[in-house]
């Protein structure tokens, strides 16, 4: 028989043959596939796509082992702002290892953030450039905000604290305006952010007429939460939103995308209220500035014309006194000529009844003659075409179930015919 091993034997071969091939680490791109924390032990899922076809070209597991991720975890996290997530491309420093009960895997043993920032600011930077491309990257900013933006769609957490800030904010407000807020939860950390965010526009959209605006907060959490805000698809509902769109998301150094096309970015859901408040404030003071305007002009335009009005009421009654003379000649002279035209118009109207009454019983007589004449030509034609006149001259009419016979090939023998002569009906069996 010829030589053969256990399977731990050969397990054990491929160990010390990686070990001796593979003894030093290596830097490996990959993207991550899944990411799992487990006793605080990370173990990845890595995955090589080609890159016209997203096809996988290669996969592998990986594992950091507590003592390494303990370190490479929360620095890679304060680094970049985000945790190690599925979608993620990250350059990691591995070595291989095969264990002969658990098989292969790539050891991590550190993991360099400068990478994954570099990816994450390409995608970004080609979000910004497909918006551009589209021409929507502007569009939203430049949407003017409603004067009495006082009714506000709220995209938030209904949990957060953030959203409570806001609310008590505008409430509270030192100038006793009044805000009407209307809450769509969103989550809004996590990978369901995009979705969910996306999900809560449509609603506001379903129902537009009733918004002046939607403000978009995240009260608090991590920094590390910021991605679901770095998307094309959420990018582009945003700047393609018709109502203002104002963001209070992140910190001051933290800038998303979604800031990026929304019309105003704040840092806080405090400060979206606080903007608010400002904007009507200076709407307030704007109409008081106005009304001001107004009522200077008015009470200016009434002097004016209180004076023009006392110089006017000094010629009233040498002025009306004229119109007066010249009325009463005016109304003498169209009496005369309206007495005069009415005298003329009954004249001729009475003329012409005559004429007419002359002339109607002629013509009523002549007319009736003519229909009476007319009316006895048609009883003529009319006593001509009766059926019984034509059976007294001798013709008949047959008849084949109560319907007059024009053809003898629409009769069959046996057929039972009526006869209808001048003075009675002959019934026949046709053969």
């Amino acid at each position: 028989m010829p030589k053969h091993y256990t399977l731990y034997e050969l397990n054990n071969m491929v160990r010390l043959a990686l070990e001796t091939q593979l003894p030093d680490d290596y830097w490996v791109e990959a993207e991550l596939s899944e990411v799992r924390v487990l006793r605080g032990h990370c173990y990845l899922e890595l995955v090589q796509k080609d890159p016209q076809s997203a096809t996988p070209l290669a996969k592998a597991s990986a594992k950091c082992w507590r003592q390494t991720w303990s370190v490479a975890g929360p620095y890679f996290e304060r680094t970049t702002g985000q945790p190690l997530r599925a979608g993620m491309k990250v350059l990691l420093r591995v070595y291989p290892q095969f264990h002969e009960a658990y098989g292969f895997s790539w050891i991590v043993t550190d993991i360099d953030p400068t990478y994954t920032l570099g990816d994450m600011a390409r995608k970004r930077q080609e979000i910004i450039r497909k918006l551009k491309e589209e021409g929507v990257f502007d569009l939203n900013r430049s949407l003017d905000l409603p004067m009495l933006t006082q009714r506000i769609a709220v995209i938030s957490s209904p949990t957060a604290a953030g959203y409570g800030d806001f609310c008590a904010q505008l409430e509270g407000n030192d100038y006793h305006f009044a805000f009407s807020v209307t809450l769509f939860p969103a989550v809004m950390q996590g990978d369901g952010v995009e979705q969910s965010v996306i999900a809560a526009l449509n609603a506001i959209n379903d129902d537009i007429d009733h918004f002046d605006c939607v403000v978009i907060i995240r009260g608090g959490g991590a920094t590390s939460d910021m991605s679901g805000f770095d998307t094309l698809d959420l990018a582009e509902n945003v700047a393609n939103f018709p109502l203002p769109v104002i963001t209070g998301i992140g910190h001051e150094r933290d800038e998303s995308v979604l800031d990026m096309v929304a019309h105003t970015r704040v840092k806080t859901p405090t400060a979206a209220a606080a903007f608010l408040i400002d904007h009507l404030k200076q709407v307030a003071d704007c109409l008081a500035d106005y009304a001001a305007r107004l009522q200077r002009c008015v009470v200016a335009r009434m002097e004016r014309e209180r004076l023009r009005l006392a110089a006017c009421a000094q010629h009233i009654p040498v002025v009306f006194s004229m119109f007066k003379s010249k009325q009463d000649l005016r109304l003498e002279r169209l009496d005369g000529r309206l007495t005069a035209l009415a005298q003329q118009r009954v004249a001729d109207h009475l003329h012409r009844l005559d004429s007419l009454q002359g002339r109607l019983a002629p013509a009523a007589s002549a007319f009736v003659e003519r229909q009476r004449h007319r009316q006895e030509l048609l009883a003529q034609r009319l006593q001509a075409l009766d059926p019984q006149m034509i059976l007294r001259r001798g013709f008949s009419i047959t008849l084949y179930k109560g319907k007059a016979v024009r053809e003898a090939t629409a009769l069959s023998p046996g057929d039972e015919i009526e006869t209808r002569v001048e003075n009675g009906n002959i019934k026949s069996i046709v053969k």
